[in-house]
């Protein structure tokens, strides 16, 4: 049995859990009441990097945040045979499964870096559960790689190093893997003093674990090889229900892509806009996040 950790004082009002779902077990926060609102973290962080806009929505929303398959207290399986246990398809049938668990056939979703990426593959294979869908940071998987360049590649260089074959990003990182997270995370918000000490703490705390350290490698190889595969398998489909995309106007991502264009060739119903900040505008700028998800949700 895994302890589990609780924060009231970062997520007043929230309860935690741990739910099975597909051989995998899922530590869950939840809060709130009303519509579900399924909220996914990115990379490095964990359900924490929600702490300064979920209690604020958990008025007016029913808030699950759960930490991906691989990330903070949720377990940690072998990536298996072409990394497959860490594609999108896999992580966003986890979140489905503990929707279902909670009483929710039918949910909003917000994703934030991978978080995003794995919201992305849930609305094409679930569709019937997704009702709307942000995604904060990102562009699609595959255009990215299509069109790496020089400036992508020295902005995200982890999206190269952390593909490398196992155990050498592993093993790199473990020289010194506060570091590598103080350093990664540093790299992309734009307005310092934004992640509260007590959170980073808690992502220093997960990243020690040299099982985490492997998971998140897994999830950059699943997205350099199968999660290729199945997009281009969908290359021709497009998200049905209404998407609504955030991006930093001082980070990459907006400055290397038109991110609202880029989305509408994969929805039908795209708006979007930037944020005054970098990557990680619930820790950078939770006000206007707050503004940007109440006027779409």
């Amino acid at each position: 049995m895994i302890a589990i950790r609780k924060f009231p004082d970062l997520l007043p009002g929230f309860s935690w859990r741990d739910i099975e779902v597909n051989g995998v077990r899922i530590r869950t926060a939840t809060g709130g009441n009303g519509p579900p609102l399924l909220m996914l973290h990115g990379h490095p962080q964990m359900h924490l990097t929600w702490h300064k806009v979920a209690p604020a929505l958990a008025k007016r929303f029913s808030i699950v945040a759960p930490d991906l398959r691989g990330y903070g207290d949720s377990a940690k399986p072998e990536g298996g045979t072409d990394h497959a246990n860490y594609s999108k398809r896999a992580m966003a049938a986890d979140l489905v499964g503990v929707m279902h668990q909670l009483g929710f056939e039918r949910f909003m979703v917000v994703g934030h870096d991978r978080g995003g990426r794995v919201a992305h593959r849930m609305a094409l294979d679930a569709p019937q559960a997704v009702e709307k869908l942000v995604l904060i940071d990102i562009v699609p998987t595959a255009t990215m790689y299509a069109q790496t360049n020089m400036e992508f590649a020295r902005r995200y260089f982890w999206w190269f190093f952390l593909i490398q074959p196992a155990p050498l990003p592993e093993r790199l990182i473990s020289g010194d893997p506060d570091f590598f997270l103080e350093s990664h995370i540093a790299g992309q918000i734009k307005i310092p003093g934004s992640v509260d000490p007590r959170v980073m703490a808690e992502y220093r705390r997960c990243y020690a674990d040299p099982a985490m350290r492997h998971a998140a490698c897994e999830d950059y190889r699943a997205a350099a090889g199968i999660d290729l595969v199945h997009d281009a398998t969908d290359a021709d489909r497009r998200i049905e229900v209404p998407l609504l995309a955030l991006w930093g106007a001082r980070g990459t991502v907006g400055a290397l892509y038109d991110v609202v264009e880029t989305w509408r060739e994969k929805a039908v119903d795209v708006r979007g806009y930037a944020i005054d900040c970098g990557h990680s505008p619930q820790e950078e700028v939770p006000a206007e996040l707050l503004y940007r998800l109440d006027a779409f949700l």
